[in-house]
């Protein structure tokens, strides 16, 4: 490690305050000084620095100042580069290189929490990574052991009582109990287990969408029906990471899904959860937030946003910036996408984005998480 020369107020000050002025810098200013001295590299590299550094950047994030993330969903042989943006615009602050392989292009960005990153394959979701571009680091977890199966649900999550992060994946086929294993980061391993949530068993939409799965109140969601494949009737099964234990949500009330036509999403908004449904297919989008968790009677609608055209959503990020795509036809042929960025509480619309195919895009922070983690690499 090369070393930097101390900057002389280090001496002058006492160590706790140099710490704690270092807690509020940005990542690549703290990533610098860890080459100051042994003593800072030790501190900086801390659990409890860590989380108090990322609490600092936590509540300095607004509306304005908050980030998304893109992939690309590309069938192109290698997978472009991640872009960062401004969650309400969409405009770019930089682009970064992802550092390692899939064995096919098609990739997703299962969660975001504290600006460590879960990306996994889209097909079968059994090469996964975890990686916060940060600090130059990233874990490709083992093998999971429900290995491949198009019948796999997928969800990132924050373990606030222990600190700690938890990759979940749920195998649901057709008519059979549902099997869930869950991955801790601290451990290191995939642990197993066989859950029940009804006689009838659970049937979980898997409609491809590019939204992450949201993590919001301590559990992750996925839209699902109970009893024989395709139900109508459906509803929200959460997942607490704390308890590892399911639970049913209803959705809004009135809420018939219809698998043929209705595109249909939940999401996070400002920290609550969000159910994002085409009122009229693809015209038509109303957004609605579970104002109290948990409580089915606090389900509201929003917002209604229209369009003159038919489109598909493909990324609602925090702050409420719906980014949606139609069809480009010449002579009838399908030759193209365009995109249009919509903040759903004025209504204004953003085009010329830049965007060519479709995309995920979750939140994004920096943060010095994975700076500690035991086998990781390093780029």
């Amino acid at each position: 490690m090369s070393q930097m020369t101390e900057p002389p107020i280090l001496n002058r000050l006492p160590y706790d305050i140099v710490l704690n002025i270092l807690t509020r810098l940005p990542v690549k200013s703290v990533i610098r000084l860890r080459c100051v001295s042994k003593s800072l590299y030790s501190s900086i590299t801390t659990p409890y620095f860590i989380s108090t550094h990322l609490n600092h950047t936590k509540n300095n994030i607004n509306r304005d100042n908050a980030c998304v993330i893109h992939l690309p969903y590309s069938s192109r042989p290698a997978i472009p580069a991640c872009t960062v943006a401004l969650d309400r615009s969409f405009d770019t602050i930089s682009e970064i290189r992802i550092p390692f392989d899939f064995p096919h292009p098609r990739a997703q960005i299962v969660g975001s929490c504290n600006g460590l990153l879960c990306l996994a394959d889209l097909v079968y979701g059994n090469v996964i990574y975890l990686w916060n571009p940060s600090v130059r680091k990233f874990k490709k977890l083992p093998d999971p052991c429900l290995g491949n199966s198009k019948f796999v649900k997928m969800g990132f999550a924050y373990h606030s009582e222990n600190n700690d992060y938890k990759v979940v994946r749920i195998l649901s086929p057709p008519s059979s109990p549902q099997v869930v294993e869950v991955y801790t980061l601290s451990l290191g391993s995939w642990r197993r287990f066989e859950v029940s949530l009804g006689a009838n068993g659970v049937y979980y939409y898997f409609r491809r969408s590019l939204l992450p799965t949201p993590f919001v109140s301590g559990a992750l969601h996925w839209i699902a029906g109970e009893g024989e494949e395709y139900p109508k009737d459906r509803m929200i099964v959460s997942f607490d990471v704390n308890s590892e234990k399911f639970r049913k949500l209803a959705l809004p009330p009135g809420h018939i899904i219809d698998a043929k036509n209705l595109e249909t999403h939940i999401s996070s908004f400002k920290g609550k959860l969000a159910f994002i449904r085409s009122e009229y297919p693809g015209r038509v989008f109303s957004i609605w937030v579970m104002r109290e968790y948990g409580v089915v009677d606090s389900w509201t609608k929003l917002f209604v946003v229209p369009f003159q055209k038919i489109t598909h959503c493909t990324a609602f990020t925090e702050y409420g910036s719906l980014l949606v795509f139609s069809y480009i036809y010449t002579n009838r042929i399908k030759s193209g996408q365009k995109f249009v960025l919509v903040d759903i509480e004025t209504l204004q619309e953003k085009n010329d984005l830049g965007i060519q195919i479709s995309l995920s895009a979750a939140t994004f922070m920096e943060s010095l998480v994975l700076l500690d983690g035991a086998n990781v690499v390093s780029y």
